[in-house]
C-alpha cells in the first residue's frame, strides 16, 4: 500500500483553505446581516449639510497658521 504524500498534501491543503473560505463567507454574511439590524434599529441621525456660500471668505487666519506650522516643523 503506497501513499504519495505530494497528493495526501494536496488533499489537505484543499480541505483547509476550503474550510478557511467557507468560514470567512459566513463572517462576512453575519457581519452584513448585523450591519443592516443595527442599521434598521439604530439609524444615523441626520446632520445638515452646510452650503459652500456659507464657509468663510477670510482665509489669512488658516493660512498663517499653515504658514507657522510649516516654519516650526523646518526648524
Amino acid at each position: 500500500m503506497e501513499t504519495n504524500l505530494i497528493i495526501e498534501g494536496v488533499k489537505f491543503m484543499g480541505l483547509g483553505m476550503g474550510t478557511v473560505f467557507m468560514f470567512l463567507l459566513i463572517m462576512i454574511g453575519c457581519m452584513n446581516l448585523m450591519a443592516a439590524i443595527i442599521d434598521k434599529f439604530f439609524p444615523q441621525p441626520q446632520t445638515s449639510v452646510k452650503s459652500p456660500t456659507s464657509a468663510p471668505k477670510d482665509n489669512k487666519k488658516v493660512v498663517a497658521a499653515i504658514t507657522a506650522a510649516i516654519k516650526h516643523h523646518r526648524g
